[in-house]
């Protein structure tokens, strides 16, 4: 991590640091953070598969990830491994703090730049009509909504595109969070992902 970005994260209470994965289980499990933040290149069982392991010992626990690309392959293990969200290396310092920040107390987060690659590596679904209802508890103008969430939109972005209200952007909102038993936006675009309301673009 650049020495700037290290300074400027002193503003928050660092608990512990870890130099390599192994390392970042063990302390997480003894002091017991309000947020972990890990980088995906860490030395030992890596990024990836600490998160996996401290997900598994502390599922309440945000876990941001640090890493230099967002390829489809990347997001998948990142979710797979109950990752709360990810910040692309070269990010400015405060937008990080704000990152850290706000996954502490269970906000998602997407900075413009991780947003832009994910949108590029993932295309919304015509199949998304297709998912048997029974197993799809949204109607479709919520799926419709669900698969934009997924790509990192706004309210208002989704509201210009679907010729809708913000208002009623917002409604849907809560009603797929509520239907889908989620406390917010990253896990509703995790769960588009799983139920394949996103298509890859073979990134």
């Amino acid at each position: 991590m650049l020495p700037l970005i290290w300074a400027k994260l002193r503003q928050l209470e660092i608990v512990a640091e870890a130099t390599d994965g192994e390392s970042a289980v063990e302390l997480a499990n003894q002091v017991q953070p309000d947020v972990v933040l890990l980088d995906v290149g860490l030395p030992g069982i890596g990024g990836v598969e600490a998160c996996r392991q401290i997900k598994v010992q502390h599922p309440d626990l945000p876990v941001l990830i640090l890493t230099s690309h967002s390829q489809k392959s990347l997001i998948e293990q990142l979710i797979g491994a109950g990752a709360s969200d990810f910040c692309l290396k070269g990010i400015e310092a405060e937008s990080l703090i704000l990152a850290l920040q706000s996954v502490a107390v269970g906000a998602s987060w997407w900075d413009k730049r991780s947003s832009q690659e994910i949108r590029a590596a993932y295309t919304l679904s015509p199949r998304a009509v297709a998912v048997a209802t029974n197993d799809m508890p949204l109607t479709q103008r919520e799926q419709e909504i669900l698969s934009l969430m997924a790509h990192g939109q706004s309210n208002q972005e989704i509201a210009q595109q679907l010729h809708i209200t913000t208002g009623t952007v917002r409604v849907h909102v809560h009603a797929i969070l509520q239907k889908l038993d989620v406390r917010d936006r990253a896990q509703a675009a995790i769960f588009a992902l799983q139920q394949g309301l996103v298509e890859s673009k073979g990134v």
